[in-house]
């Protein structure tokens, strides 16, 4: 399959755009967003996912390159990331479900006059508690993108199929890095949407739907476990 090469990035922009869209990409970036205080933190879990994903992205274009005679082994052997993607998707869910069981905690407060009364308090992360306040949430996201990158991969595999009448290693590179920036508009894209509804519209639900997020984490985890193959949300609507 060969492409003109001034058409190579328009392609990769667009194969980029409709990997972010992918279901198990969408799930498990959804446990985050809902915890996001603002547009400026959503663009930096956004950013951290999809540098993430870069990197393994990278690193896979550059193997079947060198290895383009044993290409279809590599590739079979990528499959495997997929049950690792799965249960990064239950664990992700499972933790989230954590943080919205409510953990409350009072210390006492002496006044002058010598009174001792407690001040009770919520934990903003729940059951993980001091654990999680050390941990900003950008990074876990940026470990989820390398799962990402190494299970999902087939508009990657579609770019490095047109990728290869390049015949440049460096170019090839290059559309990977294109790509990058197609998947990191989409997916800032939905974190924009996300946070906005859910700061407006969705306060007063807050814990129904992040708990809604975590339920649906763990079952398609579990489905992907089970043999489910994965699916593109914009392919529902705009097919293949």
């Amino acid at each position: 399959m060969s492409i003109n090469l001034a058409l190579f990035p328009l392609l990769a922009l667009a194969l980029g755009l409709k990997h972010a869209y992918d279901a198990d990409h969408l799930v498990a970036v959804s446990n985050f967003l809902t915890r996001s205080s603002g547009l400026r933190e959503t663009s930096r879990m956004t950013l951290s996912w999809a540098i993430g994903h870069m990197a393994t992205a990278a690193i896979i274009t550059t193997v079947l390159f060198v290895l383009a005679s044993q290409a279809e082994q590599v590739t079979g052997l990528l499959s495997v990331f997929e049950l690792g993607a799965a249960v990064m998707l239950i664990a992700v869910g499972v933790g989230a479900i954590l943080m919205e069981i409510p953990m409350f905690h009072s210390h006492p407060h002496a006044h002058p006059d010598g009174t001792v009364h407690s001040h009770g308090h919520r934990h903003r992360f729940g059951r993980l508690g001091g654990f999680a306040r050390k941990i900003h949430l950008h990074h876990p996201l940026f470990g989820i993108g390398i799962i990402h990158g190494l299970a999902s991969n087939d508009e990657l595999l579609l770019l490095f199929v047109a990728g290869l009448g390049v015949g440049s290693l460096k170019l090839l590179l290059g559309g990977v890095a294109v790509f990058t920036i197609g998947v990191v508009l989409g997916m800032m894209l939905f974190g924009f949407a996300v946070t906005s509804l859910y700061r407006y519209r969705l306060q007063r639900v807050r814990v129904v739907f992040n708990l809604t997020v975590a339920l649906l984490s763990i079952v398609y985890g579990g489905l992907l476990l089970m043999g489910l193959d994965s699916f593109n949300v914009l392919a529902l609507f705009f097919g293949q």
